[in-house]
C-alpha cells in the first residue's frame, strides 16, 4: 500500500513538473491553475484560453522565414470551420493541450497530426505548412512559430482558425 501511494506521488509530481514546463515554454508564463488538480473546470477552461493567448515578444535576429507543421484544433466559431465540428472554443483548447501533452511524453508530432489535426489535408502532408514569412501569418501563429528553435514546438497558440501546435523543422 505505501509503495502505491508513492509511485502515485511520484506520477502526479512528473505530471505537475510537466504541465510548469510546457506552460513556460515559448514566451509563456507558470500556469499555476493548470498545474492544480483541484482546479475547478472553469478555472482549467480559462487556464487554457489565456496560455493559448500569452503575449510572445519577437527575438532580436530573427530569420525572415522559418519552416513549420502544425496542428490545427478548429471549433464551431472558428474561422473556415470544418464539416463536423461542433466543439466549443473551451473544448478545442483543451483538446490542444491533450494533443500537446501527447507530443511532450514522446509521441511523434507526425502522428498527432493524423489524430488531431482538423485542417483539411494535414494528414496527408503531416501539418506541412512549408517554408513561411511572418507576413504571411496572422499575429499570434507568426509571434509564435518565429521564436522557436528548430526541432522546438510551440504551447498551444490561438488563431482565428482555431487553436495550433506549431513545430519548426530544418
Amino acid at each position: 500500500m505505501v509503495a502505491v501511494a508513492k509511485v502515485q506521488r511520484a506520477k502526479r509530481f512528473l505530471l505537475l513538473s510537466a504541465a510548469f514546463i510546457a506552460s513556460t515554454a515559448c514566451g509563456g508564463t507558470a500556469n499555476t491553475a493548470a498545474a492544480r488538480p483541484e482546479a475547478s473546470a472553469v478555472s482549467a477552461e480559462r487556464s487554457c484560453l489565456d496560455l493559448a493567448n500569452v503575449i510572445r515578444e519577437p527575438r532580436a535576429g530573427e530569420p525572415d522565414s522559418v519552416h513549420v507543421k502544425h496542428v490545427l484544433v478548429k471549433h464551431k466559431d472558428a474561422k473556415n470551420p470544418r464539416d463536423g465540428v461542433t466543439r466549443s472554443r473551451e473544448e478545442a483548447c483543451e483538446r490542444a493541450i491533450v494533443a500537446r501533452d501527447k507530443v511532450i511524453g514522446g509521441a511523434d508530432f507526425d502522428q498527432v497530426v493524423t489524430e488531431f489535426s482538423d485542417e483539411a489535408g494535414a494528414a496527408t502532408r503531416a501539418g506541412e505548412l512549408g517554408v513561411v514569412r511572418r507576413s504571411e501569418l496572422q499575429k499570434p501563429f507568426a509571434d509564435a512559430a518565429f521564436i522557436l528553435d528548430l526541432q522546438q514546438m510551440s504551447d498551444v497558440v490561438e488563431t482565428d482558425f482555431g487553436f495550433h501546435l506549431i513545430l519548426r523543422v530544418p
